[in-house]
């Protein structure tokens, strides 16, 4: 692992590093804020997965997170949304390829030797963070916007145990019904729709749910709305009868002034559950 930069923050260090990693056989770059906290002992950690077209950096540098986290003594990991390099497969369009990885582990080509975000974001950073830095592996929570929030969803709910809590912006709720999942679900897990169901919140949320508190925020005036179809988690949520708060907030947009304005909250929201006995 090598060390791109650290800067000093909120009384903590926002870093930026890059390893390589097995999962996607190339390397990988992600940021990392740790509270002042750390240098006493390991902390709580909130994970944040972007959205289509991001790196690491967009929420690290545009979200405002780190000073609600460092008022709440949590670390803040924000990882890349796909693999990148020489060699990686690509596509023209903006939501399939490099910036568009959707989390999930692809078994077809061109996309399966590099394109396992899924064991990346799962398996191999969390075993990395714990290792290197004062991460408290008991106490995580997860939030993402948009395709991060699609990811931050459907990562709480397959992985029973391993978050306190789980909230989102704008996720795309529902892929397997809309042209923001369907697209990159078949080019990724191919056409048997049965193996694209584990990456749908609201089918998961109808199959598993997920036992801890949920919170997810979506604009009334999203551009995107049509395709995020947060209709269909909120009616899952109904039929199990999941706890559960789903805002929608009037006037805002899919942007990260939206995302930064929410901010605050959904840390403070973690924070109950990663600090509760």
């Amino acid at each position: 692992m090598e060390t791109v930069s650290e800067n000093k923050a909120f009384g903590g260090i926002q870093g930026v590093y890059t390893h390589g990693s097995e999962a996607c056989q190339c390397d990988m770059t992600f940021g990392l804020f740790l509270p002042e906290e750390a240098k006493d002992g390991p902390v709580p950690v909130l994970w944040y997965l972007s959205g289509l077209t991001c790196t690491h950096e967009n929420a690290m540098t545009k979200a405002g997170a780190q000073v609600w986290a460092a008022e709440q003594g949590i670390a803040l990991v924000f990882p890349d949304t796909s693999p990148r390099g020489e060699g990686v497969a690509d596509d023209e369009a903006y939501d399939l390829g490099q910036g568009a990885g959707f989390y999930v582990n692809a078994t077809e080509a061109p996309w399966a030797p590099h394109f396992s975000m899924w064991d990346y974001v799962a398996e191999e950073l969390p075993a990395l963070l714990t290792d290197r830095f004062a991460i408290d592996p008991d106490r995580q929570g997860i939030t993402g916007h948009s395709m991060g929030g699609h990811g931050a969803l459907t990562l709480a709910m397959n992985l029973p145990g391993r978050f306190r809590s789980v909230s989102a912006f704008a996720p795309i709720c529902n892929p397997t019904a809309a042209d923001w999942g369907q697209k990159q679900l078949r080019a990724y897990l191919g056409d048997d729709e049965a193996a694209w169901a584990r990456h749908d919140s609201s089918l998961m949320m109808q199959k598993t749910g997920f036992d801890g508190p949920i919170l997810v925020d979506t604009g009334t005036a999203d551009q995107f709305i049509d395709l995020l179809r947060p209709e269909a988690l909120a009616a899952a949520v109904a039929e199990r009868r999941q706890q559960a708060v789903l805002r929608l907030q009037p006037g805002y947009d899919h942007s990260y002034f939206f995302v930064s304005t929410f901010m605050e909250e959904h840390v403070a929201f973690h924070a109950d559950a990663l600090y509760a006995d």
